[in-house]
């Protein structure tokens, strides 16, 4: 009897691990596109810092996340039991706050705010001059920022995987959402911590006595820069089209538009999907820029108030 009991205890387990698997599979699909956007935005984030602090940076932003995850993981699993309707509601809230950034970002770099690029590299290069002081408070600021960024990322990570398992057993749910809230954040921040260490690779390979390797080096060094540049642009793309995404699903009618005119487009399901996160970038452009023009009448009024 008791051989028996533990045979059938073993074969539930197995059950449950080859379930998880494959639901965790399925979940992992569906979060791959955020998973760019977040690869993206974070190397953005911790760019610019100096060099013997990026991966110090990198780990602390990775600490971050993992709290953000261990608090994430069990608030989605009560909303989902106790009040499902909040979720949709709450996603647009961290939609919203991703277009705002993203404007944010715009205009602080394209409109003028009194504070011009001769004076912010001067600032820039006093605090580089001044490392104990303005520089800890920069590095502060960096890390605050990337784990704010990735906080509304991992909700969106973590509500999708949900969805993904919404039917499963409890059991079920919490083991495929703690595998993958694991596994994108070693995933995410370990290619970030390759992203920013590039340079150094390039540096330390053109140092070989090997001329193709040398070479190779070079070329890497060569094109750090334009790559993180790249992943700048990408990250303040990446906050219209996660963020605008978030805002049109939560709006039927409008995510009805959008579905329509991309079909309307036609040329496959490539072109069509290349439209739908075009419309959904733009929705989220004029959604931040509303947002941001509302929190600056705000701060106005609470100013003279």
């Amino acid at each position: 009897m008791a051989g028996s009991s533990f045979f059938a205890l073993f074969d539930d387990i197995a059950t449950i691990l080859d379930d998880v698997s494959v639901m965790t599979k399925v979940a992992a699909k569906k979060t791959a596109g955020v998973l760019g956007d977040d690869l993206a935005l974070n190397a953005q984030q911790v760019s610019g810092v100096p060099v013997d602090r990026e991966l110090p940076v990198v780990w602390a932003v990775a600490k971050g996340s993992f709290i953000n995850k261990l608090i994430l993981v069990p608030a989605a699993l009560l909303i989902s039991a106790f009040a499902p309707w909040a979720v949709t509601p709450l996603l647009m809230l961290g939609g919203a706050f991703l277009c705002y950034e993203g404007v944010e970002k715009l205009a602080h770099k394209y409109l003028p705010h009194g504070e011009s690029a001769e004076g912010h590299h001067a600032a820039r290069a006093a605090a580089l001059q001044n490392q104990a002081v303005d520089m800890v408070a920069f590095e502060r600021a960096k890390i605050k920022g990337a784990v704010r960024t990735d906080f509304i990322l991992s909700a969106e990570i973590i509500v999708i995987s949900l969805g993904a398992v919404a039917g499963a057993d409890f059991t079920r749910q919490v083991s495929v959402l703690s595998i993958i809230a694991i596994a994108m954040t070693v995933g995410v921040y370990g290619l970030v911590a390759g992203i920013v260490k590039l340079d150094d690779l390039g540096l330390y390979l053109s140092q070989k006595s090997s001329q193709a390797i040398a070479w190779l080096g070079k070329r890497i060094v060569g094109a750090a820069p334009y790559l993180m540049k790249t992943l700048s642009v990408l990250g303040t793309a990446a906050m219209f089209m996660v963020g605008g995404a978030i805002l049109t699903h939560g709006i039927p009618p409008v995510h009805a538009v959008i579905e329509h005119a991309a079909a309307a487009v036609g040329g496959g399901g490539a072109v069509q999907a290349l439209t739908s996160t075009v419309l959904n970038a733009l929705f989220g452009i004029v959604a931040g820029a509303v947002v941001l023009g509302v929190v600056g009448v705000a701060k106005r009024l609470f100013k003279k108030g």
